[in-house]
């Protein structure tokens, strides 16, 4: 069958749907099976350890609630909604609230500074904006006195605004209980598969963010291809800790959940407590960006390294190499040996299955990853595991996912192969390029971005460089602006060095720099939460992160993990200098997006004397820094 065949079988069986009619057909058929769940408590914004649950019934009825009280505050069919939240209960109903009412819903990262906020908001001009914190109010006090088309401020949790504007939460659900529904039917009905489904704008790292349109189309054909991909469980669980406003944490729990019809999504509303919500709920499947998995990578490095009985430690690490062994067995849909099959079971069964367990992780039967390339030493960890982690490639402006790995089309480094009827080409230059019923119709408001995404063939230019093998699958070197060119006129892709550098379990984040450069040096941070257990393991007291980084057995750490990273590089890639910071790299000290990807201009505009330093060696005496040579 060819792609377009594909494209074709597809685009018949999601004719004419919308996210309405999905939701409308899971209430019917799942209507008294749970939904959603969250550990955050009714009208204020405090987690309080146990799960609150919605069933699909209860949450549609809500959400109809919700619609009456919009229509009847103004809200004009095709307006924006636009919620600051985190993932709790009311911003899914509040979601899809605002489509039965005839809107268009927009998650806005809870990151954002006010400037950018007032920026979305004079752009996108919503007549409905959903708070939940008194920390997003602050944000939003700035757009909400200056942007004339607000007419409802809702505050989810203790978000309190005064103005007669606002309302809560709960006044704003009394509220619509008591309404008609007659107009909310009516424009539910009225939704066509044309319509936006949602506006995303994007975090980007430069210039004014950048609203993406998706409809309802894109959507369903987007859901559609994924479940054909990673193939249908009868029911599922799942957990959704990433921004809503990241179009991935979007199609699988926001949208995927109704389509499909069985699936319980638990919200963690504070990415921070993942690790004991994974083992909490033990999901059967569970996404992560690569810092995730890095992340529980890191945690079960300490798990073992923590591990007293030495033959105990040599079990677990026997186990694994038979885990990967396995998984590698399994690529390009082959099946294992039964002699390797036997040998992996019984492994699965005394020693791969507890440790999982230890993780959250035993129940998983589809690990994915995005956002970024997963590097490859992360996925043979929990291929070790018995986990094989399926890499998928996508973009905002492609609803997600255009490639990715899956049952039967896995291998080890790649993103898989094009989702069904989704047509993939590499440019002259290099540059992934995608077409397909998942492409966006545009930027908001944006025609000459718009153009520039999407040339007159209907090829979306992705802004990545990458290559197809014979077999279809395709694997990304990085970023096109992001390559580094040595003044050497050596092509160097950053990502790769700084996925090495992570793999010393203390190094929480790297940055490569080199453009026009002699040669390549590094910035480290210390992973804030394996490193000062690292730390207490061989006595080193420090008193915080900074202290830590400054200590010589430390430092020396650090040392050796570029040393190694460099055995594994060409000349030209290797490090020659680097500097191990005394700071933390977060969403709110702005190094990073709200999804965790560097933002490479902030982090060189704002250690531009520390590159400096590591290029021209005029020491400061306020930090340490060392020379590594090679």
């Amino acid at each position: 069958m060819t792609v377009l065949d594909e494209r074709r079988e597809i685009e018949q069986v999601v004719e004419g749907r919308t996210v309405l009619d999905a939701m409308t057909r899971t209430v019917a058929t799942h209507g008294d099976r749970p939904a959603y769940s969250d550990q955050v408590a009714s009208g204020t914004s405090t987690p309080t350890g146990a799960w609150r649950t919605l069933t699909w019934s209860e949450l549609h009825e809500t959400a109809c609630a919700v619609a009456a009280t919009l229509v009847a505050h103004g809200l004009e069919r095709g307006a924006t909604v636009a919620i600051m939240a985190t993932n709790r209960i009311e911003h899914v109903v509040a979601d899809h609230a605002a489509l039965l009412a005839g809107g268009v819903p927009m998650s806005i990262y809870n990151t954002l500074a006010p400037e950018q906020v007032s920026y979305i908001a004079g752009h996108a001009e919503p007549q409905v904006v959903l708070l939940e914190a008194a920390d997003h109010l602050e944000r939003w006090r700035r757009a909400l006195s200056e942007v004339g088309s607000i007419r409802l401020v809702v505050g989810i949790g203790d978000a309190v605004y005064d103005d007669p504007r606002f309302v809560t939460w709960d006044d704003l659900i009394a509220e619509g209980r008591d309404l008609p529904q007659a107009e909310v039917d009516a424009r539910a009905a009225a939704v066509r598969p044309e319509d936006p489904a949602t506006i995303l704008y994007t975090s980007g790292t430069t210039g004014d963010p950048k609203g993406v349109v998706l409809t309802h189309a894109n959507v369903v054909y987007g859901c559609e291809s994924t479940l054909r991909r990673n193939g249908r469980e009868p029911s599922n669980v799942t957990l959704s800790y990433l921004p809503y406003a990241h179009i991935a944490e979007r199609i699988l729990s926001m949208y995927l959940p109704p389509y499909h019809g069985d699936w319980h999504v638990h919200l963690v509303g504070d990415p921070g407590v993942l690790v004991p919500a994974l083992v909490d709920v033990r999901p059967i499947q569970f996404f992560g960006v690569p810092r995730v998995w890095e992340k529980i990578r890191a945690g079960l490095a300490g798990m073992l390294a923590q591990e007293a009985d030495a033959d105990r430690r040599a079990a677990i690490e026997g186990a694994m190499r038979i885990g990967l062994e396995y998984v590698e067995s399994l690529q390009e849909g082959r099946t294992a040996s039964p002699e390797l099959q036997q040998r992996y079971d019984a492994v699965s069964a005394a020693v791969l299955t507890p440790v999982r367990a230890r993780l959250g992780l035993d129940r998983v039967t589809w690990a994915g990853c995005a956002s970024a390339p997963l590097p490859v030493e992360v996925a043979r960890v929990f291929a070790g595991l018995g986990l094989a982690i399926n890499d998928i490639y996508g973009m905002t402006e492609t609803c997600g996912a255009a490639t990715g790995c899956g049952p039967g089309k896995f291998r080890l480094g790649t993103v898989g192969t094009a989702l069904p009827g989704v047509e993939l080409a590499i440019a002259d230059d290099g540059e992934v390029l995608m077409r397909g019923p998942i492409t966006t119709v545009g930027y908001h408001r944006r025609p000459e971005a718009t153009s520039q995404l999407v040339d007159a063939d209907g090829w979306v230019h992705s802004g990545d460089i990458g290559s197809i093998d014979d077999d279809g699958y395709l694997s990304i070197v990085d970023r096109k602006k992001e390559l580094i060119i040595t003044s050497a006129g050596k092509n160097v892709a950053p990502s790769n060095i700084e996925s090495l550098l992570k793999e010393s379990p203390i190094i929480g984040h790297a940055l490569a720099y080199g453009d026009d450069r002699p040669y390549v040096v590094a910035l480290l941070t210390l992973d804030a939460e394996v490193a000062p257990v690292v730390a207490k393991a061989r006595g080193i007291d420090f008193t915080d992160l900074a202290d830590l980084a400054a200590k010589p057995e430390i430092r020396a750490m650090a040392e050796s993990a570029v040393d190694t990273a460099n055995t594994r590089l060409s000349r030209p890639e290797q490090v020659k200098s680097f500097e191990l910071l005394p700071t933390e790299w977060t969403a709110e000290s702005e190094e990073l997006t709200p999804t965790l990807k560097l933002k490479r201009r902030v982090v060189h505009t704002k250690y531009a004397d520390v590159i400096d330093r590591l290029y021209g060696w005029r020491p400061d005496p306020g930090i340490s820094l060392r020379r590594h040579h090679s």
